[in-house]
Parts: C-alpha cells; structure tokens; sequence
C-alpha cells in the first residue's frame, strides 16, 4: 500500500503515469528529453536537495541539485525529465500548466509555489467554528489565480449548527464556485464532492479545517496523518508537514498541503477579479467608469449594498485584498528593478574592465 510517511516504498501505479495525469501534450513536449536518453516522471514529495519521484516503473528517489539554479525550484506536482541509474536526478522540470503561489513567508518579493499542474483546488472550511467568509475569499483569489478550479468543501457538517445557513453565506462569497457541505464521518456530500473533482486536486485551508480527514475520506483509506483540533476555536496542530501526491482511487491524484496561517496573496489581479466577479459585474452599470465605489452618484455597487443585495463586508474585503496585492505587486516591481540594476552595474563592469584590457595591450 502506498502510505504517505514513505511514499518511496509505492509500487508502480496500474495505469502508470497515466494515473497521475501524463497525458498526449505531455507526452509531446517531453520528445526532446526523451532522446536524451530521459524519462518522464511526477514529483510526489520534495526535500532539501532530493524530491520523491513517480516513473511508470515506481517511486524513485532523485537528486534535484542538478537543476539550473535560474530556473524554478522543483515542487509537488511537477513534471520532470529524469536521468535513470543508479543515482537518479531531476535535469530538467516541464513547463507548469498551473501553479498555486502565495505570497513568501519570507520578506522576498518573489511568491511560494504550493502545488504545480493543478487541475482542481479544494478549499477547505470547518463547519465546527464560525465561518471566516474573508479567509475563503482570500483563498478563493489564489484558487482562481492559479488557473485551476476552485471548489469550495464545507466540513464537519455533522459538528454544524446551521449548516443550510452557512451553505448560503459561502455561496454569497464564492460566485462562480461550486459550493459543498461534507461530513467525511456520516459521508454526508462526499459523494456530490467527489463528482466535482478532476485530474490533480489540492486542498487549501487552515489548521483545523479537516483538510487530512476530508484527504482520507477521498482516498478511502486512512492515509493521511490527522490530529485534534482546540474546541474553543477549532484551530488545531499542523498534521501534515509537507506537500505529498497520492493517487485516487476513482482516477486522478490528490494534494494534501500543510495549513495555511498566512496566505498572502501574489499577483493574484486576476484571482480577485473572478473572486467578487458579482462586485466586477456590478460595478459595469456604475455612471462612472473609473468609479471607486464610496460615494459617487450612481454607483450600481452601494446601490446594491443600499438594497441588501450584496453584503458592505463583501466590498470591504475586495478593497482590503486588492490594496495587499497592489502591495506585493509594488514589491515585485521594486525586486525587477534592483535585479535589472545589478545586471546593468555587471555589464558597465564588463565594459570598463575589456576597455582597459585593451588599453594595456
């Protein structure tokens, strides 16, 4: 059986890599690693300096300091060119079709990849504590920035007091998304849940969230570590510690991430925009095109807020998140243009030391 605390030990999956998503484009694109004397293979897991890696053969572990150090850092999900033998490494990673990015932990501009080649993101709430609406819109934001789709997973719905209420309130800040209440304990909508996931799903959430235990319910099998969460508000220890690929047992792959405290978000202008795509809908009967929303006449959105269609926290919320991402994006801008700095000083370095070269000769 294949568990996650040592995914080295998989044996091959029946179908290959076909069961982890390696599909016809791929296959194309990989035409020149392939007559390089390479094969293909899926990042199951990643450690400092060495990933676990899925062939059509099995699980391999493989070295990853070969990559080019100015191209991207390897991550679960990713496709690769791999040198076979006895000592298998990462050469090359195919292009990403997606990427799940938050903003760095770090004080870098540049963002964290949580999950590569996604074809689903799974954004997991508790129904055991309050909703934080604002968190699943911020998560929403990366979802839809990723170019995956995202869903939304309401758990522990047989810890819910209202769950019909809450269905509702998410409904309202997820437009566009698919919205499900589960219990992986009764399988209340696991069924209806699992019909809306396809190809590689990730699940993104808080702590808590019963992100493992909705992981496992998935899997059908007790695969993911899962832990107890505080009663008074259901926040609970970091179960998962790493990012790992586990396949489904109804087709696809699935991602379990660690939980997310902070979830910063990284040029995510996009994500936002499909986010509150209701508030972008809105805002195009406005009287003015650039209007900002605070007390121009005929403002179609405090129109709506005024008539109790659209909720003041939901505008409220969009403005935060788009000051935080005009914010990142600021800093990005500021790390281009000190990189495009240095590279300028080490061409006018150049220079000046082939001029004086010359001139000695």
């Amino acid at each position: 059986m294949f568990h996650a605390s040592d995914p080295s030990s998989a044996p091959a999956s029946p179908g290959g890599l076909a069961a982890y998503g390696w599909d016809p484009a791929l296959d194309a694109l990989f035409a020149p690693h392939r007559a390089a004397g390479l094969v293909p293979a899926r990042v199951v897991q990643v450690d400092r300096g060495s990933c676990t890696a899925a062939t059509a053969d099995g699980h391999v572990r493989a070295a990853t300091t070969g990559l080019p150090e100015d191209g991207p850092a390897p991550c679960t999900g990713d496709w690769a060119a791999l040198r076979p033998g006895d000592r298998p490494a990462l050469a090359a990673l195919l292009p990403r079709r997606t990427a799940v990015v938050r903003a760095s932990a770090s004080r870098r501009s540049d963002g964290q990849v949580l999950a590569a080649n996604v074809d689903t993101v799974v954004v997991v709430a508790s129904l055991a504590v309050p909703l934080d609406l604002g968190r699943i819109e911020r998560l929403l934001a990366l979802a839809w920035e990723s170019g995956a789709v995202p869903v939304v997973a309401l758990t522990q719905a047989d810890l819910a007091d209202d769950p019909d209420a809450a269905l509702s309130a998410a409904a309202t800040a997820a437009p566009g998304a698919e919205v499900r209440v589960v219990s992986a304990v009764t399988g209340e909508g696991m069924d209806a849940l699992a019909a809306a996931l396809g190809g590689t799903v990730v699940l993104v959430g808080t702590s808590g969230a019963g992100k493992s235990t909705l992981g496992n319910a998935l899997l059908g099998a007790d695969v993911l570590a899962t832990g107890e969460v505080r009663a008074r508000d259901g926040k609970g220890r970091h179960t998962t510690v790493r990012r790992e690929l586990l396949p489904l047992p109804s087709g696809g792959v699935l991602i379990d991430t660690p939980g997310l405290r902070g979830v910063g978000l990284h040029a995510a202008a996009d994500g936002l925009e499909r986010a509150f795509a209701d508030i972008e809908e809105l805002a195009r009967d406005c009287r003015f095109a650039d209007c900002g929303h605070t007390a121009e006449p005929g403002c179609a959105v405090l129109a709506a807020i005024e008539a109790g269609d659209l909720p003041r926290r939901r505008l409220d919320s969009m403005r935060r998140l788009e000051r935080e991402n005009a914010w990142a994006e600021s800093r990005t801008d500021a790390r281009l243009r000190a990189e495009r700095r240095g590279r300028e000083k080490e061409i006018t370095r150049f220079q000046r030391d082939l001029y004086r070269s010359r001139g000695r000769r």
